[in-house]
């Protein structure tokens, strides 16, 4: 039996990617196609490179670079120990967890601000529509 193989395009309609992504990818190292025909044109995608490209859009959504996603697929890769690897990909998501929290708590405090401005805001328009003037452009009130 003939080891399963994909063409670009299928891998690329497969993952809802576009060729030109797929190549990057491969550019990248994450991919590796064995080539075929006149020149070696054909790209052929193995079952190894359709899991590498379904792992590297999991490490794409968890927001990891590609670069972090290509060290943890070369460590599966590797016959090294499994907990070398587990260790690898741990420090990896603490890291990127770790850079989510803090974007997390800035980003909180930015909401924070604006529910304030909103406030502020919402207090001042609702006193001007009480009838106590509405500011003219100048600062003084009509």
């Amino acid at each position: 039996m003939a080891p399963v193989t994909y063409t670009i395009s299928e891998l690329a309609q497969e993952f809802d990617l576009t060729t030109r992504a797929i190549r990057f990818y491969e550019d990248m190292g994450l991919l590796q196609p064995a080539r075929e025909g006149a020149g070696g044109r054909n790209r052929v995608y193995s079952a190894r490179d359709r899991t590498r490209l379904k792992l590297t859009l999991r490490a794409k959504r968890l927001g990891l670079s590609l670069n972090e996603a290509k060290d943890i697929l070369d460590l599966y890769d590797s016959p090294r120990d499994t907990g070398t690897q587990l260790r690898k990909f741990l420090a990896v998501l603490s890291d990127h967890r770790a850079t989510l929290e803090s974007q997390m708590t800035d980003l909180q405090a930015n909401l924070d601000e604006v529910r304030a401005q909103e406030k502020d805001a919402r207090a001042l328009l609702a006193r001007l529509e009480k009838g106590k003037g509405v500011p003219a452009r100048n600062g003084s009130t009509t």
